[in-house]
């Protein structure tokens, strides 16, 4: 049975991102490496720092030791850590949110971003951009923090920040051709989103399906 490493920082991602392995890679086993400092110290800072990039490093390293045949990095927050980590490991390493980066660029040129925590915005926002220029394509991105949902979460609060989250979404919707959800916590909300009038994009079931495609191309 092949091995998929998966890291997390924080817990909120590791039910929902287990659910879209179940269903596209069943045959897979999953390990899940947590470690909630690292968000911790990204927001604490206000940006990725030098410490959790090591950390992340360290992370990749420890699941290829572990017989991992792929690495998938379940957090937009150090989503450029994982991108710096490629080059020293040799297996693929996957991030969460490059798929719907991609679909974002392809379904518009004003491309609305949600997230509960503002150190998310800001890498998702040039991740989007670089996938824009690699596409050359102009986009312009519309940002929008929901505030407190984040919070809200870690109190257990899951239908305050659902709330919070989808009226954040509702206020993009007349600005924008796609909304993307910065965040893998968030993607639950998008089967109650229905009556949008523009496509909302997370990013669990895409990332998946990109590990399911990078394990194909190695066979």
């Amino acid at each position: 049975m092949r091995t998929v490493v998966v890291v997390h920082t924080g817990p909120a991602t590791i039910q929902p991102i287990k659910q879209q392995f179940q269903q596209i890679l069943p045959d897979v086993r999953v390990i899940n490496i947590m470690d909630d400092s690292l968000l911790n110290d990204v927001m604490a800072a206000g940006h990725l720092t030098e410490a959790v990039t090591g950390r992340i490093f360290s992370y990749m390293q420890l699941g290829q030791q572990m017989g991992a045949v792929a690495l998938l990095n379940a957090c937009s927050s150090v989503g450029e850590a994982a991108s710096a980590a490629r080059s020293a490991i040799s297996i693929p390493i996957i991030k969460i949110d490059d798929t719907m980066a991609e679909r974002a660029v392809a379904s518009g040129p004003r491309i609305g971003v949600v997230a509960t925590v503002k150190t998310t915005l800001e890498p998702t926002v040039r991740l989007i951009k670089a996938k824009a220029a690699a596409a050359g394509k102009s986009v312009a991105v519309t940002e929008a923090l929901a505030e407190g949902g984040f919070q809200a979460l870690l109190d257990g609060k899951s239908e305050l920040h659902d709330e919070i989250v989808k009226r954040t979404i509702q206020s993009l919707a007349d600005k924008v051709d796609v909304i993307v959800l910065a965040q893998v916590s968030m993607a639950r909300l998008v089967p109650s989103l229905t009556d949008m009038k523009v496509p909302v994009l997370s990013s669990p079931q895409s990332g998946v399906e990109a590990v399911r495609d990078a394990l194909a191309s190695r066979h």
